[in-house]
């Protein structure tokens, strides 16, 4: 176990690096990527160390192929193998959809959508070499439902929830399980750039069936089980954690 990798995007702050912790956690050792946030990057790696697995930071704008090339290539150099992917780091920008310009949906569709295809791809070498492996998205409601602002990172969400399933199927083969987590309003840094946040908050702590909103814990413990064998024949799903939100509208 000690020898398994991990590599979870976007993981300097916030549920990616909540999920890196609980796989150090298991043992695995961990690749810490981030676009912008080097110290909050090397921080993250300083407690994954504490807890006694390896972690190895990169600098990457998933959104760019190239980039994504350079990644896998320290991965390999670093561990020669890889076992589970997150793919987590996502952005957008938050606008309605008749004041959207080509930029903002590229920038959005390249960070949410692409990098899964070319993740993948990569990931899928260094898997089948360590006998298979894990791929898990983040997604979230915008890609079934409306929400104010949400037309880029919704569309590129579905996206990647439909990726996810043409992924399933031909990674199969190569022992290589793939799925994804659509979670509720969580309250990150990440939301604090929503011109709706407070009411989303509020929607998310008033109507949820199960009495509370999702917390980080929620979404990561999802995704734990789902990088288990316990869930070797969940493939291609996308499994919503929202405590019966999505069910009332």
């Amino acid at each position: 176990m000690e020898s398994k990798v991990a590599l979870v995007t976007g993981s300097s702050r916030g549920i990616g690096k909540a999920t890196a912790l609980k796989l150090a956690e298991k043992g695995y050792n961990i690749v810490i990527n981030y676009a912008r946030s080097k110290k909050a990057a090397l921080e993250t790696a300083e407690e994954i160390e504490k807890l006694g697995v390896k972690a190895i930071v990169v600098k990457a704008n998933v959104g760019q192929p190239e980039k994504i090339k350079e990644m896998f290539a320290q991965i390999e150099e670093a561990f020669g193998r890889l076992d589970v992917l997150v793919n987590n780091a996502a952005s957008g920008v938050l606008r309605p959809a008749l004041e959207l310009e080509e930029n903002h949906w590229d920038w959005t569709m390249n960070i949410n959508s692409k990098a899964l295809l070319f993740c993948a791809q990569e990931a899928s070498k260094l898997m089948e070499r360590a006998g298979g492996g894990y791929i898990v998205s983040i997604s979230s409601l915008g890609s079934i439902r409306y929400l104010d602002n949400y037309t880029t990172v919704g569309v590129s969400k579905a996206a990647l929830e439909a990726l996810t399933r043409y992924l399933a199927v031909e990674l199969s083969s190569r022992n290589i399980i793939v799925n994804a987590v659509s979670g509720g309003a969580v309250d990150t840094e990440a939301l604090k750039h929503f011109p709706n946040r407070e009411e989303l908050l509020e929607d998310a702590r008033n109507n949820t069936p199960a009495g509370r909103m999702v917390s980080i814990d929620d979404i990561v413990n999802t995704i734990d089980f789902l990088t288990s064998d316990k869930a070797s024949m969940i493939r291609g799903q996308t499994i919503i954690v929202d405590g019966g939100r999505s069910l009332l509208v």
